[in-house]
């Protein structure tokens, strides 16, 4: 039975992530060590202690939740004896965690990706003023519905509006100019939409208006070496495998401005024969997903102690 190593995105951040695989495993204790070495801040303690506003900043939930990821990963190679090369058929990561699962993949080393994240979130804040964009979820809408509506609210607005996320299960979300969201959600009321939500976020992520962080990504990932995989990337922006190191860089980039195709990710792993998600890190928000993406598939998230050893009694079994 195949199995895919997926990575949670924005969102899954809490105060206290990581606190107990630290305080139990070595192993996720020298990774919260190095990534704070390479950011020249001790975001460790903001993880396990808070406060949680200052967790809550883009430029440091990305990094944290990368961290809580790969530590979970060291310490499943470490105590499980994980051979993710052997194991995985792909891993994938909802938006911020394609830089997880390509840490993870050995593409990127622990300490670039802790810095490359830090200033894709430094990027995103501050590509667009607080206030002036906006994201909502669609509950009850379908990508090519979401597309519809969005469309829709950018033509009668003359603003951006794109959808951001297809998660699944007839949840969209869109993101773009605060009017045109707003727009967007007067329309999708209108067609009979169950809801539309509009989201806490700092900034408008996955549209258009984010082009000045994808061009600021271009550069600093110009600079970084990264490797080809040793497990497949299923890419946010394409829903397909990609391992060559040009291309990987290319839609990173292109991943900033662009639509995270979960749904379609999900459902094509598990159309190449996945039938097991491993969700490593903070939350349970992937594990979820699969379950209405893939119902033939099982989502298992691993971040706790306790995930650690119920892989460990399944790894044996």
């Amino acid at each position: 039975m195949a199995s895919a190593f997926v990575f949670p995105g924005q969102g899954s951040q809490a105060v206290g992530m990581g606190k107990a695989l630290a305080e139990a495993f070595p192993a996720a204790a020298a990774v919260f060590t190095e990534v704070d070495d390479a950011l020249g801040q001790k975001l460790s303690h903001l993880m396990f202690e808070g406060p949680e506003a200052d967790l809550t900043l883009t430029a440091n939930a990305q990094p944290a939740l990368m961290a809580v990821s790969i530590a979970v990963l060291r310490v499943l190679e470490a105590e499980a004896g994980l051979d993710l090369a052997a194991e995985a058929k792909f891993v994938a990561g909802h938006s911020l965690g394609e830089y997880s699962a390509l840490a993870a993949a050995g593409a990127f080393t622990l300490a670039d990706t802790a810095r490359l994240l830090r200033l894709r979130g430094d990027a995103m804040q501050k590509a667009v003023p607080v206030g002036e964009g906006a994201m909502a979820a669609f509950l009850g809408l379908d990508l090519a519905g979401g597309r519809e509506v969005c469309a829709e609210a950018a033509a009668a607005t003359g603003l951006v509006c794109q959808i951001a996320n297809d998660n699944g299960g007839g949840q969209v979300v869109a993101s773009g100019a605060k009017a045109a969201v707003e727009k967007a959600m007067e329309i999708a009321k209108a067609r009979g939409v169950k809801r539309a939500i509009p989201l806490h976020v700092s900034a408008p992520f996955h549209c258009a208006l984010m082009q000045p962080a994808a061009d600021a990504m271009a550069q600093a990932l110009s600079a970084v070496r990264i490797n080809s995989p040793k497990v497949p990337l299923v890419a946010n922006v394409l829903a397909a495998p990609i391992t060559d190191p040009e291309e990987i860089r290319k839609r990173l980039v292109e991943q900033v401005t662009g639509t995270v195709r979960w749904a379609e990710s999900v459902a094509w792993m598990a159309g190449q024969g996945v039938r097991s998600f491993y969700e490593l890190g903070s939350g349970k928000v992937l594990s979820g997903l699969v379950k209405r993406i893939a119902p033939e598939a099982a989502g298992t998230p691993v971040g706790a102690p306790a995930d650690v050893e119920a892989f460990k009694s399944r790894a044996k079994g």
